[in-house]
């Protein structure tokens, strides 16, 4: 059975293989061939992955991550489509749908968003839902950095606290938009900013993420 995982991976290879390898991203300083290598990276070197959240490794994941990048951007962009190997942790159905289902969609809304002409995707219910219940998962670690309380809202009204603190900004928007938000793009996420001006300003201007 197809998973969400599943379905944005593939989305992604496709955008990447359509892209071609120096197309922009969001994510600063990076073409698609960045990112692709980073995908790859992420899937198949834990070794070196794990300087995404330990800095003491980032050197490391530095050096593997530019050997990567010197690999071809079609090689790169095949090995993603294919999936991690046997044994990697996101080989199993439930890892790959709770690790990758927003890191892909937030990575296909980098290379969507980075062209002039972009419009939002219409996600169907199911899985803006799916979004939702991962961003109440997440949005603690990922809002830890924000200078202000941080309230996330769907417009029906459902609300998750990414952080504690006054004064406090709510943000207002469909799950994939706050998704966005959340991951550090707050200049191409479509929301609705509540809160005093300067918190707003300050919020806008923070390194969200991880």
């Amino acid at each position: 059975m197809s998973t969400h995982a599943r379905r944005e991976r593939l989305l992604l290879a496709d955008l990447l293989e359509t892209s071609g390898p120096e197309a922009p991203t969001l994510c600063e300083g990076w073409t698609t061939h960045d990112l692709a290598a980073h995908l790859v990276v992420r899937e198949r070197r834990a070794d070196a992955a794990a300087g995404l959240v330990l800095k003491p490794l980032s050197g490391r994941l530095d050096r593997v991550q530019a050997e990567f990048a010197a690999k071809p951007y079609a090689e790169l962009v095949r090995l993603f489509r294919e999936g991690p190997p046997r044994m990697s942790p996101f080989s199993l159905k439930q890892v790959d749908e709770a690790a990758n289902t927003m890191e892909f969609y937030v990575h296909t809304e980098d290379v969507r968003r980075a062209q002039p002409d972009w419009e939002p995707r219409e996600l169907d219910p199911v899985f803006a839902d799916a979004l939702w219940s991962r961003i109440e998962r997440i949005a603690k670690v990922f809002g830890r950095k924000s200078p202000v309380g941080l309230v996330l809202r769907r417009p029906d009204g459902r609300t998750a606290v990414a952080h504690r603190g006054t004064p406090v900004v709510t943000v207002t928007a469909e799950p994939g938009e706050l998704a966005v938000f959340l991951f550090g793009r707050q200049d191409a996420a479509r929301v609705e900013l509540e809160g005093d001006k300067e918190a707003v300003a300050a919020l806008h201007n923070a390194k969200l993420g991880v």
